[in-house]
């Protein structure tokens, strides 16, 4: 049996652009991306504190050190530059494996988007 569970979690981190004429997806501060172990094109929920708002989407590639999550495309309508979101992404995996999986865990400072802590 497989089953799919959190893989990565980047817990209140701020929007800081959101850009409705783009294509579509959600950029993201390549440092964030790396302590996340996310990558390009991974698909990502996206759930906003301030509204209650959730979509799914995917990654693009943020300027590393920038702080930038930029909502891009129809997403933009969901959040607003401020807005504090999670954004989680999951893994289908054995069941077994589920068991003992430790699924990444980043808290950055909701003001500068900077790492203040990360676990597995």
């Amino acid at each position: 049996m497989f089953i799919e569970v959190c893989k990565s979690k980047i817990h209140k981190v701020t929007i800081t652009e959101a850009n409705l004429q783009y294509v579509g997806s959600i950029t993201i501060d390549e440092d964030l991306m790396d302590a996340a172990n996310l990558i390009e094109n991974e698909k990502v929920q996206v759930v906003n504190i301030n509204n209650g708002e959730r979509l799914e989407t995917y990654v693009i590639k943020g300027v590393r050190g920038s702080g930038t999550i930029c909502m891009n495309g129809p997403a933009a309508r969901k959040a607003q530059v401020g807005d504090v979101v999670i954004i989680i992404s999951y893994a289908t995996m054995d069941f077994e494996e589920a068991k003992s999986f430790k699924p990444w865990l980043v808290f950055p400072d909701t003001g500068t988007n900077r790492i203040v802590r990360f676990a597995q």
